[in-house]
């Protein structure tokens, strides 16, 4: 039945393209194949038209107002000017007006780190925060990302679209050759996305990775290599965190305006892409200084933390305030230095985008960094380095479909691709904040409203109850 609910959307699409969905009603042909099709989703699926809306179709810098969006098989079939006398046959309709559609958005440095509640915790906080594309960052030893990414896709889980690394990997597991040969053979049996890299690997283990992955078009991704020339880092697909760079470079460097263009033009020139999760940063600080750390006890998305999580990471067990809180090092207390850090990284992040190197938007997801409204806060910190709403918006959307090579299907609001999309109550290119407005998230066709989001929400949060 699916199969014939195909082809007649297949059929519609063609006369709709050739004759204009404002031509509807003069078909009959037209007409009968939508009402067949109704018919048939009615069983396998949804068709859905979203009624005057405003579309950000995100391929360039303009919105298009009151316009009729139609979905069928998860699928974006039309995208026409809203005409008032147009006859509704679509299995639901949506009021667009006043309303804002966009792709939806991307986390692209998520970690699952929570045993309680399963992966399914993390999808309903991401996927209510409007995220449709998720690249998970480590498959620790307790985990099997491939077999998540397998029932996602087979529409047994639910959950955005997914990619995934292999095993978190750092020069403990890569000490010889055959380590190197070992782990991409690995990652080559079970077909993961990406090899993920972190620390400091010896030279000639690094390169070994570097080969053997290429042989099996793997890419290689990660931390940036910090004991050698930046050049080797710029081998890999893309260097995580923006933190990286302030240890890839000295003192001196970091102040030297002409030295830092001549290394964002060698970083443009290799097409690397860089993540630079800010949000994260900003909350190992916030844990140093006693007046921030104890406020995180007012933080509003702290109800959807587990309960075990929050009593950790809101305690001087935590990490950070363990191991960093006043130590010193040459003669810098750590607070400061990692203030002076971040304040570096902003505007080194800030020279990346206007040299026009492709950045991606993710959080990395630990701690009081929760899932899904972490990627809203990052969207904040690249605002606050000087980003345009419209390059935040194209570092989660565009960027990040070409980046893994979906630009053909995802990425922008435009006929033909998947309906994995964002509906807001307010326009996100005037105001960044704006992406938090969410009315509804169409995910693979399927519509869910704002009653639906916050159900998902409720569900994380009865966890802890």
């Amino acid at each position: 039945m699916q199969f014939i609910a195909r082809i007649l959307t297949l059929i519609l699409s063609f006369l709709i393209t050739n004759f204009g969905f404002r031509n509807f009603h003069k078909f009959k042909l037209t007409i009968l194949l939508f009402g067949l099709i109704t018919g048939v989703y009615g069983q396998v699926n949804d068709t859905i038209s979203i009624e005057n809306v405003n579309v950000i179709p995100m391929d360039k810098e303009i919105n298009l107002k009151n316009q009729n969006v139609l979905i069928a098989d998860g699928k974006i079939i039309s995208i026409e000017p809203f005409k008032r006398e147009a006859i509704h046959t679509s299995h639901q309709v949506i009021d667009g007006t006043g309303k804002y559609l966009m792709p939806g958005f991307s986390e692209m440095h998520y970690h699952w780190r929570n045993k309680q509640g399963g992966i399914d915790r993390d999808f309903k906080l991401l996927v209510a925060n409007g995220v449709t594309t998720v690249r998970n960052m480590a498959e620790y030893d307790w985990q099997d990302h491939m077999s998540i990414k397998d029932s996602i896709q087979k529409d047994k889980k639910f959950g955005p679209n997914y990619f995934t690394t292999g095993p978190y990997l750092n020069s403990n597991n890569l000490n010889t050759i055959e380590d190197a040969i070992a782990v991409v053979n690995l990652h080559k049996d079970k077909d993961y996305d990406f090899i993920k890299l972190a620390d400091n690997l010896n030279k000639v283990v690094y390169l070994k990775v570097l080969e053997e992955a290429q042989k099996y078009h793997i890419p290689v991704i990660g931390h940036a290599q910090r004991e050698m020339p930046l050049e080797f880092s710029l081998r890999m697909k893309s260097i995580e965190h923006v933190e990286e760079f302030v240890y890839v470079f000295n003192n001196e460097q970091r102040k030297d305006t002409l030295f830092l263009k001549q290394v964002i033009k060698q970083i443009k020139a290799t097409r690397t892409v860089v993540v630079p999760t800010l949000v994260v940063f900003d909350f190992i600080i916030k844990c140093l200084d006693d007046q921030t750390f104890f406020k995180l006890n007012e933080y509003k998305n702290a109800q959807y933390m587990l309960t075990s999580d929050f009593k950790y990471w809101y305690s001087d067990e935590n990490p950070f305030r363990k191991n960093l809180k006043g130590k010193v090092t040459d003669g810098m207390d750590a607070l400061p230095r990692l203030e002076g850090y971040f304040e570096w990284m902003k505007t080194f992040t800030k020279m990346l985008a206007d040299a026009n190197v492709p950045l991606m938007t993710g959080s990395d997801t630990f701690g009081f960094v929760v899932p899904g409204f972490s990627l809203h806060e990052e969207f904040q910190f690249l605002n606050e380095c000087g980003l345009t709403p419209f390059e935040i918006l194209k570092a989660t959307t565009i960027t990040p479909a070409k980046y893994l090579n979906t630009i053909a299907t995802e990425g922008t609001v435009s006929v033909g691709k998947n309906a994995n999309l964002v509906l807001l109550n307010n326009n996100p290119i005037d105001d960044i904040k704006n992406t938090q407005t969410i009315e509804g998230v169409i995910l693979k066709g399927k519509w869910l409203d704002r009653e639906k989001l916050n159900s998902l929400l409720e569900d994380v949060q009865s966890l802890n109850k």
